[in-house]
């Protein structure tokens, strides 16, 4: 199956190497930190954007430990798990949509100078995450999921220090609600990416299966 930056030779990588698990393991706790400091930030300062990126934290570092139980199990086990993982994604990217739209219709701006403060101190976690999974960015449908989300959450953070500035400009909510509603956009992409390649690895295992079967 192809892939965003045309490799192939690491395409069937499961995640089996001790340095990869301990990769995943600070990814976790990095993941979970960020969760608490943005959600708080998020309540303090009124930001969607914010809360969004922290509930995608929490996701991550819940998915991260699927990805870590599952390494060396058969592969249906693990593209289970990819599916799983896009699935949530799916149901991530329908609550900020539905938050955003909620939030339109209430007045408040939230508050840029905290957005921005830990919108820096975000993407500087997940600048870190991404570089000790770069090697790890293609594989199976479980490793693969992993990265797409690292690079999701550098992605997000970007966008929510780029909030953070419209928001100082503009003196309104608008920036923060378009950049939550891009960020659920990014969701879908990489959800839908995930899913497909999880689904055809479970069509494949089912092939297989089936052929040797029919040999025996």
């Amino acid at each position: 199956m192809s892939n965003d930056c045309g490799c192939s030779s690491t395409q069937n990588f499961d995640g089996s190497s001790p340095a990869y698990k301990r990769i995943l393991i600070i990814i976790i706790a990095i993941n979970f930190g960020m969760f608490v400091v943005e959600l708080l930030g998020g309540l303090s300062s009124g930001s969607m954007a914010l809360l969004a990126d922290s509930l995608d934290f929490l996701g991550d570092s819940a998915t991260y430990t699927i990805s870590l139980i599952v390494i060396g199990m058969p592969i249906a086990t693990r593209a289970k798990a990819g599916l799983f993982k896009g699935l949530s994604l799916f149901a991530i990217a329908a609550w900020v949509l539905a938050s955003t739209v909620y939030r339109i219709f209430i007045e408040g701006v939230p508050e840029a100078l905290t957005m921005g403060a830990i919108g820096f101190a975000a993407l500087a976690a997940n600048v870190i995450s991404v570089i000790l999974l770069l090697k790890y960015k293609d594989g199976d449908s479980n490793v693969r999921s992993v990265w797409l989300c690292s690079r999701n959450d550098a992605v997000g953070n970007v966008a929510v220090i780029l909030a953070a500035s419209g928001i100082a400009a503009t003196d309104t909510a608008w920036p923060d609600l378009a950049v939550a509603g891009i960020m659920a956009s990014l969701f879908i992409h990489s959800a839908t990416k995930i899913v497909r390649q999880s689904w055809s690895e479970l069509e494949a295992e089912k092939a297989q299966h089936l052929t040797t079967t029919s040999q025996n």
